[in-house]
Formats: structure tokens, C-alpha cells, sequence
């Protein structure tokens, strides 16, 4: 057994009683308790065991100690921490959602957030981590030091942006919500109105707040993507990325570079080390200097779990240089995993850091055997250039595979047309930031070249991200995670085993296996496209994308296509669009501006006739109406009594209501339109609650249809006088799989079943299309992708 396999075993072992024990931390004590009586049980074994005749029996058993007394210290951890984590008193004093005053340490920089509604905080538009450190309620006030998620709004009644640095203490006003034991966020909070900075951030976060802003400022007013991307790519700020560059970069594995990683660190690390000595630094002196610079950096980029990870990895191997004895990548990185899970067990269930881990470990272990195996087949420092990204990404597909289950077929050709640009991007970028608060100008100039490579690896992204069959479906959740792990094990076993140890039944069988399961793989991906392509309806009204936890729906005649809704991001959308051939939208009907609604926006930019809008609610809402009328669209205001045609087909809008001073805006002032013509009635219900349904209903122009599309993704907000009236055969429910609000809800089903409405559900049957064979009124035909 060798030493690297030795550490490793304990790293897994502490990681998986971490990532068991935080969601039953009342557990921890008896397991801790458990654990540590085996490992002292162990160690007795181990020292009563001759080394010298039964070397491999003892260290065996070795192993087994330190991996359970890993487990036992991961054990006591979570149950001395648990308690703190999610304190009872706060639980107590807030429970039924009365008002609350925390004070919030600001930890992350405020993002943008749309909610759908599922926590019932309509006004919430800005959301950022912190560490809550006091609850008020009432009387009440409760001490503590627990991980929190804040939703504010962006401005006070004045309008003002709300000026929010990391490490600012806050004062929000609101209520709490409790999440479950498991989630590295113990509460949401969500404010009622403008939160009060209590105090400003410290000196030691305020420099990097400064450097963070001015750098972001001079970076995002270079041009195009590579301008947003910049500061991803040198310090880790994804903020200016937009969402058809985020899914781009997600699509073509590239997002694992706007991650600051152990590359980063190196690269700190190293200058430090080789401008110490060559100005003749001591040994003692330029690590003190590499530990200080690697510190600084940290908190300039923030520390998420890659960051800490590569971090600590870092100083392991610093301190093991000077002392010198270097180390090894596969211990180092163990050892980091252990202190960290130790330090915080909830990263035990944190995707960013299993992902960091994992591809931290491919390319340790994997890298080299795979670039000695296709050095056979090509040169040596291609191999060498290929076996980077391909380690990576077997290392870390099958986590993948729980987030989007799919294979990226053109990730490692991307990478590979990326990464030599990347190092580049880092130190410019990174050298820009440090000298624009000294020498703008030159630190300017250096923006300017990091821009070159920063916008060659956006157009990198944005190019994989849109060719065909750039990612391959694959079945979801735990059984696709296993079977994407065996197949992975037993492709590396086939290949990276010695020539001669390739014979015996046990790896033909193996290969056969894996062949086979290629074999019908490719076939059903080939013979399920054709297949759709040949069952696809010709001649369909209505179409349901399925584009996730959102709308887009499609209505069309003939060659006319109306869109309502754009869904949560482009690619999606695009990718519905171009399986169902439509290249131009007639008419766009943009019900409201949540993010599910219209996160997809781009995507139509340019292919828009006229556009139906609810009114804008800030600047954001009207910049977003400003590229749809530079893309050539005639963009309207929506209200009740607008009507027109598409084709043979008339449509009306028919909420929100003329004149009115209420329910102008949000989900319930969306814009609702029906539609009649070649036999199908339908109307369209955004995410109208019940109030707001019930109010439509009172205007008296709610008629009779075939089809509805079911309110705010089938939420529990609904008026079942609203589907008694409508009376519709089928029931489109535009929905994502496994959603973290319970869409559809059981209330929601209820009603279309008492009603007499059929529920179609794009989360079980895909993009769904509604047509009519004769013409007639009410003879429906229903196609599912699924």
C-alpha cells in the first residue's frame, strides 16, 4: 500500500462521517463516542502486531487506526459545532414568521436575485452571504455566530442603491426561515426594508474591497465578454458575467477557470519565491513572504471552498519545502481535506469543493498514466497537454452528472483551446488590479493585453456552447452518478493497465462490457433523435419548452410564431427553438421581469418583430427593453383590451387591468393573453396568485378555453373559481424536475383534477406540443418529448 493511497484513506473516511453526521448532528456524540473506542482498540492491535515478520498486516491495520481516529475527530466536530450552527433559542424566538433584527457580517458581494416566489419575499432583489452574529425579537435578544443567506432590496423608498461591502456589519429588519440540519446556511433571512450598516468593514478587508471594485470598474469597460470575463479569470469576481456567458462557460466545461484554484495560489506563491531570491532572500524569509502574500491573496479573492482548499494545500506544501523535505501532491492534499472538513463539515456536502478535490486529485493521480498512454499515439508534449483537462474531467464528471445530467462532448477540446490562455489572463489581470490604485495607467495597459486572452477563452465558450450535440443527455441523480463512476473505473482500468496484464477472462469480459454499453449508448442517442424527429408533429399550436423552473411557450400559425415568456437562460431556450425550426419570433410577450420568465433574453435579441412587456420596475428592467429595441423590436407596454392577430390566430390581453393603481407589476401584475383561432382557445396565466386570478375573473372577460397554461408553475396560489370558469381540457404546468419550491403543488393538482383539466407537466413529459388534426373546435392531439 503506498503512502499516498495510505493518507487518502482517512481523507475519505473523515469526509464521509462530515457529510453523514450534518444532517442527523444529534448522532455525532454516540458516533464520535463509537469511534474513538475503535481506534484506540485499533492502535492496540497495531502495537502488539511484529512489524518485522507481518510489515503489510501492520500497516494495514496502521491505516485503519488513523482512518478511524480521522472519523472520530470528524464525529466530535460535528457534534461540538452542531448545536452552534443552527442554535435552538433562535429557532424558538422566531418561529412563526414574526419580525425580527439581526446583525448580519457581510461575507460575499451582493448579487442580483429574482425570486419566483417560493419564500414568499416578492420585493426581494438582492441577496448575499454573511455571518449572522445577533436576533432580536422582541425582547428577546439572542448572541451567536451562524452562516446566513440575506435578501434585501436593492434601494430604499428614496430609490438609492444600497452600498454593500464584504465585511460591513449590517442591521436588516425581516423574518427568518430555518433551512434543514445538512445546508452550509443555517437561516434565510429576508428584509423587510433597507438594512443599516453598523460598521464599516476592517482595514484587512477594506483594501481588498477597493482593489476588488476599481479592478472590476477598469475590467468590464474593456469591450464584449472578454471585458466581464477578466475579473472571473484573475481574482475570481463573476459578477459582471452575464447569463449567456455563465451557461456558455458551464456548457463547455470552462467555469472551472473563473474558480480560483491551486494554479492561482502557485502563481503567488512562486513570484514571492523567485524575486526573494534573487534578491538574495533567506530560505526562512521569502516562505514568511509567500505565506503573507498567499494570505492576502485569500482575502482579495475571498474564500471559498476552492480557495481554501488550494490555500491550505498550499501552505502544506510551503512548509514542507522549508522544512525540506518536499511533499507529495496526493498527501498534501489529503491532509488538506482533513483540516478543512475539520475546520467546517459542512463542506463535506459543498459541490465547489468535491469538484476542487476531485479534479485536484485526477490531476495528480490520472494525469501522468493518461499521458503516458497517448504518448504512443502522439507526441509527447501533446500527450502531456491532452492528459490535463481529460484527468480533470474523469475525476469529476460523475459529481457533474448530480448537477447536470449530461456530457459535455466538446469539454476537453475546449479546455484545451483554453488553458494556455488562462495563465496569461491571471497574472496580467492580476498584476493590473494590484498597480491601478498606484500606476493607473500602466495598470490599465495591462487590462488591456489580460483582455486578448480573457476574450479568446469567452469565444472559446460561447462557440463549444453552441454546436450540436454539445451535451449528451445522461440519466440523472444518484443511479446516474454510479453508473457514471463504474463506467469511468473500468475505462481507466482497460487503459491504464500494463500491456502485459491485458489478457484473462475477467478484462475481456470488462471490455466487452464497456463496449457493448458504448455501443447502445451511441445507438439510442442517435435512434431517440430520429425517432423524436419522425413522431414530431408537423402541424402543432401550441408548444411547451422544457427549459426547467420557468416559461416558454410557443404559439404559432403557419410560419407566425408568438413566445410567451423566455425562461431562465438562453440555452435553453435556444436549444427548444432550434429542435422546433423557429428562427424569427413574431410576437414576444414578456409577462413580467422575473428571472424564470425572462433570464432567456438574449436569445431572441435580434429575431423579435413585437414585444408585449409588463411595465419596467427599475433600471435593470428597462436596460433589458432597450436591446430588444436595438435587436429591431417594437416594444409595447401591455394592458387589458390590447388585441391584434398572428396569422389566422387573435390574441388579447386581458390583465393587467387599464388604469388601474394595483396589481400593475410582479407576478401579479403579469401580463395574461389569450389566444383563439384553428380550433384551440387558449390563455396564458403567467404567475398569477389567487387574489390576482380572482380579480381577473371580476373584470368578466375570462372565457371558455381548451387549453390554460396553469398559473406560476402549479403553486399552491391558485382561485379554483378561475379553472371552473376556464374549464380546459389540458392543463400546460411549465415546471423543473426535483425544484426546491414543491412545483407542482398538491393543492394545485387537486384543482385541475376536480375541474376536469388534464395536468401536463414538462418536468415529466419534456417540451410538450398541443395541436388539432381536424381543425375542430376541441379535438385535441397532445405530443411529449418523453
Amino acid at each position: 500500500m503506498t503512502v499516498d493511497v495510505r493518507l487518502a484513506i482517512p481523507a475519505a473516511a473523515c469526509w464521509l462521517v462530515c457529510g453523514v453526521l450534518i444532517g442527523f448532528p444529534g448522532q455525532a456524540a454516540w458516533c464520535a463516542v463509537t469511534l474513538w473506542v475503535g481506534a484506540v482498540a485499533v492502535l492496540g492491535l497495531v502495537l502488539r502486531l511484529p512489524g518485522a515478520r507481518l510489515p503489510i498486516a501492520r500497516r494495514v491495520v496502521a491505516v485503519a487506526c488513523v482512518a478511524l481516529a480521522a472519523a472520530a475527530l470528524a464525529a466530535t466536530t460535528v457534534a461540538l459545532v452542531s448545536p452552534a450552527h443552527r442554535p435552538a433559542a433562535v429557532i424558538e424566538a422566531t418561529g412563526g414568521g414574526r419580525a425580527v433584527e439581526v446583525v448580519v457580517r457581510v461575507d460575499s458581494a451582493p448579487q442580483e436575485a429574482r425570486t419566483t416566489g417560493g419564500f414568499g419575499a416578492a420585493a426581494v432583489s438582492e441577496r448575499f452571504l454573511g455571518l449572522m452574529t445577533s436576533v432580536r425579537s422582541g425582547p428577546t435578544r439572542v448572541t451567536l455566530s451562524t452562516p446566513v443567506l440575506v435578501f434585501i432590496p436593492t434601494s430604499d423608498a428614496g430609490g438609492r442603491a444600497v452600498p454593500l461591502e464584504i465585511g460591513d456589519s449590517v442591521r436588516v429588519r425581516g423574518t427568518l426561515k430555518a433551512l434543514a440540519p445538512e445546508d452550509s446556511t443555517s437561516f434565510l433571512v429576508f428584509g423587510s426594508g433597507r438594512p443599516t450598516v453598523v460598521s464599516d468593514a476592517p482595514f484587512w478587508l477594506a483594501w481588498a474591497n477597493d482593489l476588488r471594485s476599481g479592478f472590476s470598474m477598469a475590467a468590464t469597460s474593456l469591450p464584449g465578454d472578454g471585458g466581464t470575463l477578466l475579473p472571473g479569470l484573475s481574482i475570481g469576481d463573476v459578477s459582471a458575467v452575464g447569463p449567456d456567458l455563465d451557461a456558455a462557460m458551464k456548457a463547455s466545461s470552462l467555469s472551472h477557470l473563473t474558480a480560483v484554484s491551486g494554479a492561482n495560489c502557485a502563481v503567488v506563491i512562486a513570484l514571492v519565491m523567485l524575486v526573494g531570491g534573487a534578491l538574495g532572500l533567506r530560505r526562512r524569509t521569502r516562505v514568511i513572504l509567500a505565506l503573507a502574500m498567499l494570505a492576502g491573496f485569500v482575502v482579495l479573492v475571498t474564500p471559498g471552498p476552492s480557495v481554501l482548499r488550494a490555500a491550505v494545500m498550499a501552505v502544506i506544501v510551503v512548509f514542507s519545502a522549508a522544512a525540506g523535505r518536499p511533499g507529495r501532491g496526493v498527501p498534501a492534499l489529503a491532509l488538506a481535506v482533513i483540516v478543512l472538513l475539520l475546520f467546517d463539515p459542512w463542506l463535506a456536502r459543498d459541490y465547489g469543493f468535491a469538484l476542487s478535490v476531485l479534479a485536484t486529485a485526477g490531476l495528480l493521480v490520472l494525469a501522468g498514466p493518461l499521458a503516458r498512454v497517448l504518448a504512443r499515439w502522439m507526441p509527447t508534449a501533446l500527450a502531456a497537454v491532452i492528459s490535463i483537462p481529460l484527468a480533470a474531467q474523469l475525476a469529476c464528471q460523475p459529481v457533474l452528472i448530480l448537477l447536470n445530467p449530461a456530457v459535455p462532448l466538446y469539454g476537453v477540446a475546449a479546455n484545451l483551446l483554453a488553458e494556455p490562455a488562462a495563465p496569461v489572463a491571471t497574472v496580467l489581470g492580476l498584476i493590473a488590479c494590484l498597480l491601478l490604485p498606484w500606476l493607473p495607467g500602466l495598470g490599465y495597459a495591462c487590462a488591456q493585453i489580460a483582455w486578448v486572452p480573457s476574450a479568446w477563452i469567452a469565444s472559446v465558450a460561447s462557440v463549444a456552447s453552441t454546436l450540436p450535440a454539445n451535451q449528451l443527455p445522461w440519466l440523472g441523480g444518484v443511479a446516474g452518478l454510479a453508473l457514471m463512476a463504474a463506467l469511468t473505473v473500468s475505462i481507466l482500468v482497460l487503459v491504464l493497465r500494463p500491456a502485459s496484464r491485458r489478457r484473462g477472462l475477467a478484462l475481456s469480459s470488462l471490455t466487452a462490457l464497456v463496449v457493448v454499453f458504448c455501443g447502445a449508448y451511441g445507438g439510442s442517442l442517435v435512434g431517440a433523435g430520429i425517432g423524436r424527429q419522425l413522431a414530431m408533429p408537423s402541424s402543432w399550436q401550441i408548444g411547451a419548452c422544457d427549459i426547467g423552473q420557468g416559461d416558454a411557450v410557443i404559439v404559432r400559425d403557419g410560419d407566425l410564431h408568438a413566445l410567451v415568456d423566455l425562461g431562465p437562460e438562453p440555452r435553453l431556450l435556444t436549444a427548444c427553438l432550434n429542435r422546433l425550426g423557429i428562427d424569427r419570433i413574431d410576437l414576444l410577450v414578456m409577462t413580467h421581469f422575473d428571472l424564470d420568465h425572462m433570464g432567456g433574453l438574449n436569445a431572441v435579441i435580434g429575431r423579435v418583430g413585437i414585444a408585449l412587456v409588463g411595465p419596467p420596475e427599475n433600471s435593470q428592467d428597462r436596460a433589458r427593453l432597450a436591446a430588444l429595441e436595438r435587436g429591431g423590436a417594437d416594444v409595447r407596454i401591455a394592458s387589458s383590451g390590447d388585441h391584434g392577430t398572428l396569422g389566422g390566430l387573435r390574441w388579447d390581453i386581458l390583465w393587467p387591468k387599464t388604469g388601474s393603481t394595483v396589481m400593475q407589476t410582479g407576478n401579479d401584475g403579469c401580463v395574461t393573453i389569450a389566444f383563439d383561432g384553428a380550433g384551440i382557445r387558449s390563455v396564458f396565466l403567467c404567475d398569477l396568485g389567487e387574489e390576482s386570478q380572482n380579480a381577473l375573473l371580476a373584470t368578466n372577460r375570462v372565457r371558455p378555453v381548451d387549453v390554460v397554461k396553469v398559473a406560476h408553475h402549479g403553486s399552491a396560489d391558485q382561485s379554483e373559481r378561475m379553472y371552473e370558469t376556464l374549464g380546459a381540457r389540458l392543463g400546460v404546468i411549465s415546471v423543473g424536475a426535483d425544484n426546491r419550491y414543491g412545483h407542482p403543488t398538491e393543492r394545485a393538482l387537486g384543482i385541475l383534477g376536480r375541474v376536469g383539466t388534464l395536468g401536463l407537466r414538462t418536468d415529466r413529459s419534456g417540451t410538450i406540443l398541443i395541436g388539432t388534426a381536424t381543425g375542430k373546435p376541441g379535438d385535441l392531439t397532445v405530443w411529449t418529448e418523453k
